[in-house]
């Protein structure tokens, strides 16, 4: 009787690894993100929001300073104000389209089954939410920062011809553009979070417009004073705060802010751990 041995594979016949490392996701999430015609759309309606916006407000404020006489004795401090308040005004705009791109870029992958594709790829899936979210918020805060900087050079240029100037390089200007931008950023990543709970493109539009348009409207109109007290909470108008603080007029209820980021932080948090939670739990 003979005995059979068995043979061992060769080494250069073995099954080589078929993980997908990070930076292998990160890369197919960016060429995800930039394929869509989503994406474009959104980016270029940032932009364009940005520069109209700052070019009506800065030709409104110019136009009622009586052809600069009311600029003469205006102090360096007013002049700042009044160009990083037309330089930011876009935002409060951008942040819609912001959030709904942040719904679109995931929910969008349920709409088409994709989203089977990704997670057999990266059957731990958190790295796949994880890629997603730093990919839109760097491009997002890359778009929003060109956008407030384009809106600053035309509000720049519109307050020239009534003798009003501010340098970029001053922290009371630099400072809120990036605040703006980073707050587009951190919207989108919120809204990501949403549409993952949610997987669904006009339910996700429909709860992150409802945070950060109709919760702020109904808590106004709630005659208690708890519902006063929330509204700075609120993402919508601790986002503000961080990129208005420096030139607004300040009030009781105002955070500032640093302490703004800190509640942005927090419903970004919340948002992107629902989303790991329930990513894990439910099947594609």
């Amino acid at each position: 009787m003979t005995t059979t041995t068995p043979q061992l594979a060769h080494p250069s016949q073995r099954a080589h690894s078929t993980s997908l490392s990070f930076g292998g996701v990160l890369r197919s999430e960016w060429i995800k993100l930039r394929s869509l015609r989503s994406t474009t759309w959104s980016y270029l309606i940032v932009i364009a929001i940005s520069l109209g916006m700052a070019l009506i407000m800065s030709l409104s404020m110019a136009s009622d300073m009586n052809g600069g006489a009311d600029a003469s004795g205006m102090p360096a401090d007013g002049q700042v104000s009044l160009i990083v308040q037309s330089s930011v005004f876009g935002v409060f705009f951008g942040q819609l389209v912001a959030g709904v791109l942040g719904v679109l870029i995931i929910s969008g992958e349920y709409t088409t089954g994709m989203i089977r594709s990704t997670l057999t790829a990266v059957p731990k899936r958190l790295p796949a939410l994880a890629a997603k979210a730093i990919v839109l918020f760097v491009t997002t805060f890359l778009v929003g920062l060109v956008a407030n900087l384009g809106a600053f050079v035309v509000s720049s240029v519109v307050f020239a011809g009534v003798d009003v100037s501010a340098s970029l390089v001053e922290p009371a200007v630099f400072l809120p553009i990036l605040g703006g931008a980073l707050y587009l950023a951190l919207v989108s990543v919120f809204a990501l979070g949403v549409g993952t709970m949610l997987r669904s493109s006009a339910g996700g539009i429909a709860a992150v417009l409802g945070v950060m348009l109709l919760l702020p409207t109904v808590l106004q109109m709630i005659p208690a004073e708890w519902a006063h007290d929330l509204i700075p909470y609120l993402l919508s108008s601790a986002g503000l705060g961080i990129f208005t603080s420096a030139t607004a007029e300040p009030t009781a209820d105002a955070l500032g802010a640093w302490l703004s980021l800190l509640v942005v932080l927090a419903w970004v948090g919340a948002s992107i751990a629902g989303a790991a939670v329930l990513l894990k739990r439910r099947d594609a």
